[in-house]
């Protein structure tokens, strides 16, 4: 049986409000990007224009990101995220609840509109959603109309929300061969990510699963019609890393369902699973493919990437897994700050929707959390601890600060759901002081608007 399919299981886990709350040391300015005047709204030759690199690094709160730091940059190091010039506070609610999902926070970073948290594109109407442009169309979607390039990016399965609902609708986020077909259908230049079993009809074999796993049950091969459309298809990093530099269309398949294996470190291990698959390629590899390709559009380009690790490992409260994922997001970060220096008419803009597992790192003398000793199995107030295998494991150890001291530290867990929480967006490159204080969730579609297409959408 595919994992994908058991995970339908546990979609819906995402409406638990997070136990942790962190104090952020910025001070909260305008709750909306600046306003401008009238002429810039209609496309004023004076607003800025350029490229757009939407990351969306699934889950990850404030103290994510500190984790991630920790283990692999010290305490005094810094992140690529870190290194991000501007930053806001983000506020995620939904139209009918607190917090965020994944399909309907998508569905708000493409539209710029607030939507049920059930919603993949579509209205209490069954109607595609009206975006804040005032098309029913997604900001992918028109930039496809307007001839830019564009690109999602996901290492989950394709038809995952953070980049799906950027190219599809659907009366629920389970449909996923209903998904991954409107992806191949709509136009986009690259389409990387894994999934591979809703591609093929039942009955036939691929490169990543046999005859029995395909799942599509309308006869459809979409990767054959992907072919027929001009897309080259490749399925590991090596055929990835190796197109030709005039590639023109790109559709990556690398695994039968996700590029990782979401689960427990205990059954990861007793199964001898690794915590991704080693034939798939990161995020950051991902995105300088896709680069190559996207760049060649003199109209511009958008490209929407998720780490999906970030959130599933975090869901089973895989300390490691997590980690392991927010580091991949962040190389892919630095894919596009390198790509920025010499490109200055782009944005990078980073979001997640909602705090993953609720995260927290319990940082202690090493005399508490001996290096040599496993960690507590709980906090006392019973909040469930993991070291770096897991429960009752080794705990987790710094890279070192500037006097070279390592530390020891162990992550706390609120819970397997998706919360609200301490969610900062960043930007970096063009337009990025437009980023600041504190932001709907509704504010990364104006930005991204703005810099794509030199337009200013009002606040609603």
């Amino acid at each position: 049986m595919l994992k994908s399919l058991k995970a339908l299981q546990k979609i819906n886990r995402k409406f638990v409000v997070n136990l942790a709350i962190l104090t952020l040391t910025v001070i909260v300015g305008c709750a909306s990007l600046p306003t401008i005047n009238a002429d810039s709204r209609q496309g004023n030759a004076n607003s800025p224009q350029g490229n757009v690199i939407f990351i969306h690094p699934d889950g990850t709160s404030a103290s994510h990101w500190g984790a991630a730091r920790m283990l692999y940059y010290g305490p005094d190091g810094r992140l690529n995220w870190d290194k991000m010039s501007n930053l806001a506070v983000y506020l995620g609610h939904m139209k009918n609840q607190l917090t965020g999902t994944s399909n309907a926070g998508a569905v708000t970073h493409a539209t710029g509109v607030k939507v049920n948290a059930d919603s993949y594109g579509l209205d209490e109407a069954g109607q595609p959603v009206v975006a804040a442009s005032g098309q029913r169309k997604t900001i992918m979607e028109e930039a496809i109309a307007a001839g830019k390039a564009t690109a999602i990016v996901n290492s989950g399965i394709i038809p995952e929300p953070g980049t799906g609902a950027f190219l599809a609708k659907s009366a629920s986020r389970r449909n996923f061969d209903e998904i991954t077909k409107q992806i191949v259908e709509s136009g986009a230049d690259v389409i990387l990510g894994g999934g591979e079993a809703w591609y093929l009809p039942k009955g036939t074999a691929g490169r990543h699963i046999t005859a029995e796993q395909a799942q599509r049950t309308d006869g459809l091969n979409l990767i054959e019609l992907a072919k027929s459309k001009g897309y080259t298809v490749v399925y590991t990093r090596d055929e990835l890393l190796k197109l030709p530099s005039n590639t023109k269309k790109v559709l990556g398949i690398f695994a039968a369902e996700d590029t990782y294996n979401d689960a427990p470190e205990e059954e990861l291990k007793k199964q001898g699973l690794a915590l991704y698959v080693t034939t798939a390629p990161t995020a950051a590899e991902m995105l300088q493919a896709t680069l190559k390709v996207v760049s060649q559009n003199r109209n511009g380009f958008l490209i929407v990437l998720e780490e999906e690790g970030s959130d599933n490992f975090c869901n089973y409260n895989n300390a490691v897994g997590c980690i392991e994922a927010i580091k991949r997001a962040d190389d892919a970060i630095g894919v596009a700050m390198n790509f920025i220096e010499k490109n200055s008419n782009t944005l990078l803009v980073t979001a997640a929707d909602s705090d993953a597992g609720g995260l927290e790192v319990v940082g202690v003398r090493v005399q508490d959390f001996p290096i040599d000793k496993p960690v507590p199995e709980k906090t006392d107030n019973g909040a469930p601890l993991d070291g770096r295998e897991g429960t009752a494991t080794l705990p987790f150890v710094s890279a070192p600060d500037k006097q070279g001291s390592r530390f020891p530290f162990a992550v706390a867990w609120s819970g397997f759901n998706d919360n609200s929480g301490a969610i900062v967006s960043k930007a970096h490159g063009l337009n990025a002081n437009l980023l600041n204080g504190t932001v709907d969730n509704t504010a990364i579609y104006r930005l991204m608007y703005r810099t794509l297409f030199g337009k200013e959408i009002p606040q609603q």
